[in-house]
């Protein structure tokens, strides 16, 4: 655009002199070789320009003659090249694609078309190329080849360190994560892995180090910075509070004035200021984090602040904590705790029916249950509110991937990664309450053993009976083993030897087979005919006792407890 301009200057003030010329007449007088030439002033102006634009084409030409060589080569160099990008670009493509045998046929290629130290793109290629075949000695060569590079030594400590997680091989990655923070401290996938090796070693101080070096850039980046420092200095107060107080205290402090709703900054910095005897400030800071987060930890360290309050005097303490939050279940259950310990029973209930209504879950009933327990020692509604415990939702508890703890802790116990517990209702534990309801269903009934005999017995009818204490009883042709098959037996039909009878009112009143029972004959008695007619007795009483007339207790069709 400025050239056009430029172009557009030049011929207007050229025609702006050549206009001035023409307006002003003169001549031109030229003596040269005893000759004299005369022309016009515009005429000269013409020849001047005409012979300047004539040296310049003629110096074009012979300067175009002159490099043309140099211009053909390089002709043919810019061609090469450009082939070799595209054939550059083509090959990361396939790689991204994950299609190695294209990537590597386009690495060769453009190898042959750039020298790969004109671009190392190219060794980044070849890498991929070995990874998508499978070749991870010859990839980890390459990655190891860049180091020797500044330009590429980043991207060979990336891939080096991902191929060290890739074997499980901790140490070298830490390694080559410690070598790229040093060289790159803005990487954030090198100063996550060497976080993470200072943490699982519980070098606090040093993780702190290398958080600080790291310049974090925007918004979200400062404020999970921020994030990870409350958190590892947490870690750090939790860890030297019972040897140093006041750097337990200054680090928890802090902690918490990063993360102000941060609960386990809260308790740690309460309990040192505590320690120090410091009640106001450590009462405080639980207040300032129970109005944002309120938490069962928070409640029970501030209840029991001072070890020699009475229960009343933790009850006020407790009540004081609620009236800052209030309709809230850990309000209500706090206050009930307080309440239950010092004797105020009808206090207590409210609160946790209040609690109930709020949130039903496994604590508001167990609570409920130590209350009914204390007031009323009614061992039936105590096993009713543990019941409702039993099938109520779980309470809240410090989940970090999939592993549930008791107590915060600043790295997962299953991957390592920094701030990973969360307080929220662990759903894992649904299939723990469908196993403990599987514990309560009835078990399956086992069948009476059968006393083995030696002769096979004869096949009873159904117009067959037998006497027990002098009873006439009919046995049960489908409880007692046959010979027959399912499709010969037709127990419904009378035998024809033995020819079926009516049977009296009596008779059917002391009829009393048992399930599990085998009816036959008793003490050594032997069946009597069916024929034959046998006085019937009164029937004895259903004592769950075991019969007198049953010495070793195993007389068939009679009910014992024990």
């Amino acid at each position: 655009m400025f050239r056009i301009l430029f172009y557009l200057v030049v011929v207007f003030l050229l025609g702006l002199g050549f206009a001035w010329l023409a307006e002003r007449p003169g001549e031109m007088v030229v003596t040269f070789a005893g000759y004299r030439y005369e022309v016009s002033l515009m005429v000269a102006a013409v020849a001047i320009v005409a012979v300047v634009a004539a040296v310049m084409i003629l110096w074009w030409l012979i300067r175009s003659i002159w490099t043309s060589p140099y211009a053909v080569a390089r002709y043919f160099r810019v061609r090469r090249r450009d082939r070799g990008y595209q054939a550059l670009s083509t090959g990361m493509i396939a790689a991204g694609a994950g299609d190695g045998g294209m990537a590597r046929r386009m690495s060769q290629q453009a190898a042959k078309l750039i020298s790969a130290d004109q671009e190392p793109l190219i060794h980044l290629l070849d890498a991929q190329a070995a990874l998508l075949d499978g070749d991870r000695q010859a990839a980890r060569d390459k990655f190891t080849a860049m180091l020797d590079d500044p330009e590429m030594r980043l991207l060979g400590l990336r891939g080096l360190y991902l191929e060290a997680e890739r074997l499980g091989e901790r140490e070298a990655a830490r390694h080559y994560a410690e070598r790229a923070v040093e060289n790159a401290p803005q990487l954030e996938w090198a100063v996550n892995a060497a976080l993470d090796a200072k943490t699982g070693e519980a070098d606090w101080d040093g993780a702190l180090k290398l958080l600080d070096s790291r310049k974090a850039s925007g918004r979200e980046g400062r404020e999970s910075a921020a994030s990870r420092r409350a958190v590892l200095l947490t870690a750090k107060a939790i860890e030297v509070l019972d040897a140093d107080p006041q750097a337990a205290r200054t680090a928890a402090t802090e902690a918490h004035k990063l993360r102000p709703d941060f609960v386990p900054a809260a308790v740690t910095a309460a309990r040192a200021l505590f320690r120090q005897n410091e009640l106001r400030k450590g009462s405080k800071v639980l207040e300032t984090v129970w109005k944002k987060e309120p938490h069962p930890e928070i409640a029970d360290i501030y209840v029991h602040a001072r070890p020699g309050d009475s229960t009343h005097d933790r009850l006020a303490r407790a009540k004081k904590l609620q009236s800052l939050k209030r309709n809230n279940v850990e309000s209500a259950l706090i206050v009930g705790r307080a309440a239950l310990d010092a004797g105020e029973y009808k206090l207590a209930r409210e609160s946790c029916e209040a609690a109930a209504r709020l949130g039903p879950r496994e604590s508001v009933y167990l609570l409920m249950a130590d209350i009914e327990e204390a007031e009323t020692g009614d061992q039936g509604r105590v096993r009713q509110w543990l019941a409702k415990a039993l099938r109520a939702p779980r309470d809240p508890a410090w989940v970090a991937d999939g592993y549930v703890a008791e107590r915060w802790a600043p790295i997962s116990p299953v991957t390592g990664k920094l701030d990973a517990f969360e307080w929220r209702m662990p759903m894992e534990r649904l299939a723990q309450v469908v196993e403990s309801e599987e514990d309560f269903s009835p078990a399956p009934s086992i069948p009476a053993p059968k006393e083995e005999s030696k002769e096979a017995e004869p096949v009873k009818t159904e117009a067959e009976s037998v006497v027990i204490e002098g009873e006439t009883v009919k046995s049960d042709p489908a409880d007692e083993p046959s010979e027959q098959t399912p499709e010969t037996a037709e127990p419904d039909k009378p035998s024809a030897a033995e020819p079926s009878r009516p049977e009296t009112p009596a008779q059917d009143k002391a009829k009393r087979p048992e399930p599990s029972a085998k009816p036959g004959p008793v003490n050594g008695q032997k069946a009597a005919p069916a024929n034959k007619e046998e006085p019937v007795k009164p029937p004895l009483p259903d004592d769950p006792g075991v019969d007198p007339d049953d010495k070793d207790g195993s007389t068939p069709g009679r009910f014992r407890l024990f």
